[in-house]
């Protein structure tokens, strides 16, 4: 007797005819529904407005996003990859010492070439959000009314991923013992409690001081970049480059100062007689 099917199933079995088109239907929905936040903004996503631009009904695209919060969490979802594989790519082109495609090197210390991969990725992080600003809205903007993201669902998800690029960068080079020793002025021990009771896969098993450290580095990143999405820092003109890396070096600095060297190792030699 022949196997059941599921047994003869490939785990790599090629998608469907009907898959396909679903697949191609689905991206070319999410593909108008970013084209309307971008051209009227987040607050004004509609899905009969969606559906029309593609010559649809909304009954038609229920077929594919039962409902609008399943819409918005795949567009945010995607969002946050997009915005991901930008700070990723802008590492990868610009390993350490390199300088930052995003402005260019200002010939006298700490503005020459040698730019901290960190320091890269969030010029990355800069350059995607001032490029998308209203999608980059959609993520840090006011939130929509009537949305609520799903709990530890793709959004969360994918927002880990970006986080994961950072913490590699600003802590790759140390150990955990380094990390749990770093001086954080401050931190209360109700705070320390709170940090070691997060779950070890939000923040990658950090030591709370390491966390403290990496949210004061998001604040200090996040906050430049939505006043010059929001257009905040528009008085500084053609600098606002040049002051962000300056922010971001001396950030970067600051934080690896915190971090103690590791301990020299025991000499473990026999000694002479």
């Amino acid at each position: 007797m022949p196997p059941p099917e599921s047994a003869t199933e490939s785990p790599t079995a090629i998608p469907t005819l009907r898959q396909r088109r679903r697949a191609v239907a689905t991206q070319e929905i999410l593909s108008a529904a970013e084209s309307h936040i971008t051209e009227h903004g987040p607050a004004a996503l509609s899905l009969r407005a969606v559906a029309r631009s593609l010559g649809m009904t909304v009954q038609a695209l229920y077929h594919y996003f039962p409902s609008r919060n399943d819409l918005v969490t795949a567009l945010v979802t995607k969002t946050y990859d997009d915005l991901a594989d930008a700070v990723q790519a802008a590492v990868d082109a610009a390993p350490y010492g390199a300088t930052s495609g995003d402005a260019p090197p200002y010939g006298e210390p700490p503005y020459g070439t040698a730019v901290p991969r960190l320091v890269v990725a969030t010029e990355g992080y800069r350059r995607w959000g001032i490029t998308h600003p209203e999608r980059f809205q959609l993520l840090y903007g006011t939130p929509l009314r009537d949305y609520q993201a799903p709990v530890d669902g793709p959004t969360t998800q994918a927002n880990r991923r970006m986080s994961a690029i950072f913490e590699r960068e600003l802590f790759g080079d140390f150990t955990t013992a380094q990390l749990a020793s770093a001086d954080i002025r401050g931190l209360s021990p109700s705070f320390r409690a709170h940090l070691e009771s997060l779950p070890r896969d939000a923040l990658r098993d950090l030591p709370p001081p390491a966390t403290a450290l990496l949210l004061s580095a998001w604040g200090q990143m996040h906050g430049l970049v939505v006043l010059e999405v929001f257009g905040h820092t528009a008085f500084l003109g053609e600098h606002q480059a040049e002051v962000f890396r300056t922010v971001m070096l001396d950030m970067y600095e600051g934080i690896r100062a915190r971090i103690p060297a590791p301990a020299p190792e025991a000499d473990t030699a026999t000694p002479p007689d």
